[in-house]
């Protein structure tokens, strides 16, 4: 029996993006670049039943991300004939660093209340960032400018994996804020409710806040000059809004990413700040 054409193009597009992988138990495993790549093995490719590729991420407990990460769509997991044209530019994984050399790694999405795609980010191997919104008019799909050509902004500022806070906030889980969505995909990895916004320190406002009123939050505050100032601005924001609000710092490194790799659990973060403790903490002094 023959592999069917989406799983070799599946096979080819992870080779093309240079993943780890490996095959056993009769799936391909593939690292897991819907986590920044930092999980090996985490994704499971089998052929389906009746042709095509059955995606299956055990960190995110689907396929959505990966496929968002790899620049498929659900579409893709089903064979077609060898010369049906591509919906997409072969070129789909395109960023605009690409010419320097630069490599795409990560990409985010952020989805609003009904998880519709609002916009994204993306990460290369240089630790740039852009950021794109979907566009029907283009090849792509996307356009690389939040803006107008006015600098008008055209979509609206929500936190990232705004669905899965939404549904944590419900659930009175406590809501951790970091710097950056790396930092967030480490906190979400180890069981935590976690957000941050796009565009890193200093871009975090109001309306990111509103999201969160009536919510426990824990911030993790990068461990330089920067993080702590960025750390202040979110507090002022959360001010009336929040339940309360809490301020911590890696034991080991400078963020939460660093926090986890040094092999600290979450209950170990350094607690900096109480501004809006709970009802009888005492409060920690900045």
């Amino acid at each position: 029996m023959t592999d069917g054409i989406a799983y070799n193009k599946l096979a080819d597009r992870v080779r093309d993006l240079g993943l780890q992988h490996r095959y056993s138990g009769g799936a391909l495993r593939v690292q897991g670049v819907c986590h920044d790549g930092d999980s090996p093995d985490t994704v499971a490719v089998r052929r389906g039943n009746n042709g095509g590729v059955v995606i299956h991420c055990h960190k995110c407990d689907g396929n959505a991300d990966f496929l968002t990460a790899i620049g498929w769509t659900e579409a893709d997991l089903f064979d077609e004939p060898l010369d049906r044209s591509r919906d997409r530019p072969a070129d789909d994984t395109w960023i605009p660093c690409q010419d320097r050399g630069h490599k795409r790694v990560a990409q985010y999405v952020y989805r609003n209340e009904n998880k519709a795609v609002v916009h994204g980010v993306t990460r290369c191997d240089h630790k740039c960032f852009a950021q794109w919104r979907p566009d029907d008019t283009t090849r792509s799909g996307r356009r690389w400018s939040l803006n107008d050509k006015e600098g008008n902004r055209l979509v609206p500022l929500i936190p990232y994996r705004l669905p899965e806070l939404l549904v944590a906030k419900e659930a009175d889980r406590v809501i951790w804020i970091a710097e950056g969505e790396k930092d967030v995909q480490a906190l979400v990895d180890h069981g935590l409710a976690a957000t941050c916004n796009a565009a890193g320190a200093g871009k975090w406002t109001a309306d990111h806040a509103a999201y969160l009123e009536g919510a426990d939050v824990t911030i993790v505050a990068d461990r330089d000059e920067q993080g702590e100032k960025h750390a202040r601005a979110v507090v002022e924001t959360l001010r009336g809004v929040a339940s309360t609000i809490y301020v911590v710092q890696a034991a080991t490194g400078k963020d939460a990413a660093d926090h986890f790799a040094a092999g600290h659990k979450d209950s170990e973060f350094v607690q900096v700040w109480a501004p809006v403790p709970h009802p009888g903490d005492p409060a920690v002094g900045a």
